[in-house]
């Protein structure tokens, strides 16, 4: 009976004793510039928080528009609401 219970306590697996590191998250230019963002209203209605600078861009329309960059959201350019 003896053997029969050794033979099941070394076949269970089990955590090691010491205590494991945390994973490393990747790095991304986004997180990278984490810090200094900024709230700001899109064309959209939304609420965005943008890390970059805001520009002043050309549109499609041959207009000139102001868009902030490297956006919270994973967006690169978001088109503001003047």
């Amino acid at each position: 009976m003896k053997v029969l219970t050794l033979a099941l306590l070394f076949s269970l697996p089990f955590a090691p004793l010491a205590p494991q590191k945390p994973l490393r998250e990747p790095t991304t230019q986004i997180s990278k510039r984490a810090k200094g963002g900024r709230w700001y209203f899109a064309a959209t209605g939304h609420a965005v928080y943008c890390y970059g600078p805001v520009m002043t861009v050309p549109s499609a329309k041959g207009d000139i528009q102001r868009v902030a960059t490297l956006c919270r959201d994973g967006s690169a350019v978001v088109p503001l609401k003047d």
